[in-house]
């Protein structure tokens, strides 16, 4: 997914081919997802654009816009798979191993194409497989873009903004929230620009783990974070996300192959990085660099399973057999011992699998009733004393 520094490419793009030159040809295709869904349209698009000069293009972490002679202007986002293509320009951030190598104009799967009436003629088009990208008009001057919706309810850019994303502005930040601070990152309200592997890189280079809790770093941590927010998305903007110049211990250079056969999983020092899901993405993390310094959400859940467990296990401890006395009194013991167990449980927990299902039977099946036995417990013993009388009057004899 395009981040802050493929974000950067595109816009340095736009500036070398389009800016300073005027729109002589507009043309766009109608997509109810991509322009419907923020309310704008493909002929709205092109009346908009046509004939008009491109005076500027920015950017605010993951969108983007060109700045036109007169409202309206388009502000552009790419989703997961959007991209800007220049004619006769290689624009991709990453190279294939098996490039394919096209003249088709306007490229497959695109949005709109653009023109420019001086010579040379600068040819561009918005594509996106997908159809996750958004496009849209924003009505107003252009200095006041990142005024309006939606740029206005996102972060601050931490390469735009330096003025606002400060040391103290990232604390105090992180301190009004008690979420995992990967999902923290990820979340553009926050932050603009950052993604999944920008978020990564960050915090492997601060050693914070994606779990733990914003609320929780220290000081110091918070230090470095600034530091690390700093680095990692200034030299992919510098050096416009072009992964052949990013460092070779990077978590980029090695995180692709997760799921694919003889993938790598270590760093080129040795240290292993495993994935785990955080916030609903996948994290490559390094676990012998990143360490938990405080408590996170899954080590609240783990301890309250593991409490779940113990009182699970006492629950299931054999009760202790009560003593048989030889007395009189045997069979009314036996009885009291022998009675259906209440709601066919054991407390709750059946104690082993033939309890269980003995106590799923009908109390009628498992004895008979108390009256029955007795009957026949007075019968056994009525012919028990005629027994020891014969034998009793065979040795006198």
């Amino acid at each position: 997914m395009p981040e802050i520094g493929e974000v950067a490419r595109i816009v340095n793009y736009l500036q070398k081919h389009l800016v300073g030159k005027t729109l002589a040809v507009v043309k766009a295709q109608h997509d109810d997802i991509i322009f419907g869904k923020v309310g704008c349209s493909a002929e709205a698009f092109e009346k908009a654009l046509t004939g008009k000069k491109v005076m500027g293009a920015r950017q605010q972490g993951k969108y983007f816009w060109m700045e036109m002679s007169s409202p309206p202007h388009p502000l552009m986002h790419f989703g997961m798979t959007g991209w800007m293509n220049i004619r006769d320009e290689e624009t991709a951030y990453y190279k294939p191993d098996n490039p394919k190598t096209t003249n088709e104009w306007p490229p497959k799967f695109w949005k709109f194409a653009l023109q420019t009436a001086e010579e040379p003629k600068a040819e561009a088009a918005f594509v996106d497989k997908r159809r996750l990208a958004r496009i849209r008009l924003i009505d107003c001057v252009a200095s006041e873009i990142r005024k309006v919706s939606p740029l206005v309810q996102n972060g601050p850019d931490p390469i735009v903004d330096k003025e606002i994303f400060t040391e103290d502005w990232l604390g105090a930040k992180l301190a009004s929230k008690k979420v995992p601070i990967k999902a923290l990152l990820l979340d553009q309200v926050n932050i603009s620009g950052i993604g999944n592997w920008v978020g990564d890189e960050v915090l492997y280079n601060a050693r914070i783990h994606p779990e733990q809790y914003s609320n929780t770093l220290s000081l110091e941590q918070v230090k470095q974070l600034h530091k690390s927010i700093q680095y990692v998305c200034g030299f992919a903007v510098d050096n416009l996300a072009d992964s052949s110049k990013f460092p070779e211990d990077w978590l980029f250079k090695h995180r692709w192959g997760k799921g694919k056969k003889d993938s790598a999983t270590k760093l080129p020092n040795g240290d292993k990085f495993v994935f785990l899901t955080v916030g609903g993405r996948t994290s490559c993390v390094v676990p012998s660099v990143q360490k938990k310094t405080g408590p996170v959400a899954k080590d609240v859940e783990n301890e309250a399973e593991e409490n779940v467990k113990s009182e699970s296990e006492e629950e299931e401890k054999p009760a202790k057999r009560k003593r048989v006395p030889k007395s009189k009194d045997r069979k009314r013991t036996i009885d009291e011992e022998s009675e259906p167990v209440e709601n066919g449980d054991f407390n709750g927990v059946a104690h082993n699998e033939d309890e269980a299902e003995q106590a799923s039977k009908p109390a009628s099946k498992k004895r008979k009733s108390n009256g029955k036995a007795k009957i026949e417990d007075a019968k056994a013993m009525k012919i028990n004393d005629r027994r020891r009388s014969t034998r009793m009057s065979g040795k006198g004899l």
